[in-house]
């Protein structure tokens, strides 16, 4: 299996960033880590050996990102505005710096933006924001709501970060139609205490007739070897 190692310097970020990049041909990918994860993340964890022979096949190019979550949603040591302005440069620059490359390096086919956990609530914050990018969005125990991080702030930047506060006031017929073109996968254990934030957000996208499948894994809780399994199945072979 084709494994490269990238890093350069972001100018939207003003910092060095690094990405592992897997296969050498198939439809792009681009993998999202947990809470403050790095971009080998998905590597420590298994989430690209339960994919090696898909990959190894041609299938499928995964392009793993680093986060900046210790300088945005966790920064307690700015105001709550900069936290959020700081994901927003992170979304900028997974937009217009990871996805051309994960799309130069694929042999074409739909780009998918997937995650675990924190990893789910950025699929759907950037996806839900740019359906004209990503065809494919898998959030695998993901959690979408911002209020925790952010000390009781809000103003127009939190909530067009908020996919379950701008949703229910989306009626532009374009984007709408848009979003209901994207396939979207909202996967959570049983027993995972992201479950309600799951079902709250398919509700939102079925209530503007957004189509997304909501997947209760029997008896699973938030924890990687439900996530293994998960990626396994939703992006086979």
């Amino acid at each position: 299996m084709n494994r490269e190692y990238h890093r350069w310097y972001s100018q939207r970020l003003n910092r060095d960033m690094d990405v592992l990049l897997y296969g050498h041909s198939g439809e792009p990918i681009i993998l999202v880590p947990t809470s403050k994860g790095r971009f080998y993340q998905a590597e420590d964890f298994g989430l690209i050996s339960a994919l090696s022979d898909c990959i190894a096949a041609g299938r499928y190019v995964v392009v793993c990102v680093d986060s900046v979550d210790e300088e945005s949603w966790y920064n307690k040591d700015v105001a709550p505005a900069v936290r959020v302005a700081r994901h927003a440069q992170w979304e900028d620059y997974v937009v217009n710096e990871v996805v051309p490359l994960a799309r130069s390096r694929s042999s074409g086919g739909r780009l998918t933006l997937a995650g675990c956990s924190l990893g789910g609530f950025h699929t759907y914050n950037v996806g839900l924001r740019h359906p004209h990018v990503f065809q494919r969005l898998i959030s695998m125990g993901g959690k979408f709501e911002t209020e925790d991080f952010l000390d009781g702030h809000h103003d127009e930047q939190v909530y067009f970060h908020t996919a379950p506060q701008w949703l229910p006031g989306l009626h532009d017929t374009a984007r709408l139609n848009a979003l209901r073109r994207v396939e979207m996968t909202l996967a959570v254990g049983e027993h995972d205490f992201c479950r309600p934030s799951n079902e709250h957000l398919s509700k939102l996208l079925w209530q503007k007739d957004i189509r997304n499948d909501l997947s209760i894994w029997n008896g699973g809780t938030h924890d990687w070897p439900v996530w293994r399994q998960m990626i396994r199945q939703y992006l086979p072979a």
